[in-house]
């Protein structure tokens, strides 16, 4: 997986505002529960000391206390008090995480597949696989869906987990505060490759997104090179096409697989398994059961010709 400059994978790592409202939220709820530790084990070992019996005692039977009014209405205000406190902060953090969506459009729409990652920008009319880009300081909304089995979208340091449920769409916010590379995964088991389902969410300015959103936007480019028109030829002839998309081909327009269109430009293959370049998609071409056995991808027996051929086409659509 390229986690090359990636932010270490923790939730205390807060890239988000909603996680920054929920990391807030449990040092608050850690202070209350040492600040009862403390008291209650205080109040335990004063209690041992005081209440010791004597070295001198007579074995006669200590004066019994029948009720306090005072104290026991005490010691349930406390705790009553202390729990309404962190009903309503919980319910605020709540809110402030997962406000209504109302009519809202969704931004992004992330789709679970067996085992890779889709993501639709519907309102820029971008389609791309496994690598999310998001603009910082914007807050985004996801519709989460799920193309076969219950999946659940987790970018660690955004905070939020959110299950993808077949048939029933799910909605989530997400505000990113700073760029970074944040690196995520499927957190419900899904299958066979269920521990390398991963997400590399990559959060930039603005000003990168904007421009990032105008190469996906544009056709790729094409090759000149013999070896890339050649790999190009095998593609469409081969069932490549019966499961791939590439922007502009009329042969690649199957949606089954992650589509194709700017594959040069993702810096990963096979949702983080392995570093994009031409030498890792030739090997994966001949037989990506090598890299993640039980993908749907079957071993096309090609030859090491043709292999590296497509891969060298592939490899040209930036």
């Amino acid at each position: 997986m390229d986690i090359k400059n990636a932010e270490f994978t923790s939730i205390f790592n807060v890239a988000s505002l909603q996680n920054r409202a929920m990391v807030d939220l449990h040092w608050f709820y850690l202070a209350i529960a040492v600040l009862i530790a403390f008291v209650v084990t205080g109040l335990l070992v004063a209690v041992i000391a005081k209440f010791r019996t004597p070295a001198n005692d007579d074995g006669s039977e200590p004066r019994q206390i029948k009720g306090n009014i005072r104290l026991e209405i005490i010691w349930t205000a406390i705790p009553l008090v202390i729990v309404t406190v962190l009903g309503v902060l919980t319910a605020m953090v709540m809110l402030t995480v997962n406000p209504a969506v109302g009519n809202k459009k969704p931004d992004v729409i992330v789709i679970g597949h067996q085992w890779w990652w889709e993501y639709q920008y519907p309102k820029l009319g971008v389609v791309t696989a496994n690598e999310l880009y998001l603009p910082a300081g914007k807050n985004t909304l996801f519709e989460l869906r799920a193309a076969d089995v219950v999946h659940s979208f987790w970018v660690v340091a955004f905070g939020q987990k959110m299950d993808c449920i077949p048939g029933h769409p799910t909605n989530m916010w997400v505000h990113p505060i700073k760029p970074g590379k944040y690196l995520g995964s499927c957190s419900e088991f899904c299958g066979a490759q269920h521990g390398l389902m991963r997400i590399i969410a990559n959060v930039v300015s603005q000003e990168d997104f904007d421009a990032w959103v105008k190469a996906q936007q544009a056709a790729p480019e094409h090759s000149t090179d013999p070896a890339a028109l050649h790999g190009k030829k095998l593609f469409n002839d081969a069932t490549c096409v019966q499961c791939h998309r590439i922007a502009g081909d009329a042969e690649a327009e199957a949606q089954i697989g992650p589509d194709l269109t700017h594959i040069a430009q993702r810096k990963t293959l096979g949702a983080g398994v392995i570093v994009n370049n031409t030498e890792n998609l030739t090997k994966w071409m001949q037989n990506p059961q090598t890299y993640k056995p039980g993908v749907y991808m079957p071993n096309m027996r090609l030859t090491d010709e043709d292999a590296h051929d497509i891969a060298i086409y592939l490899e040209s659509l930036k």
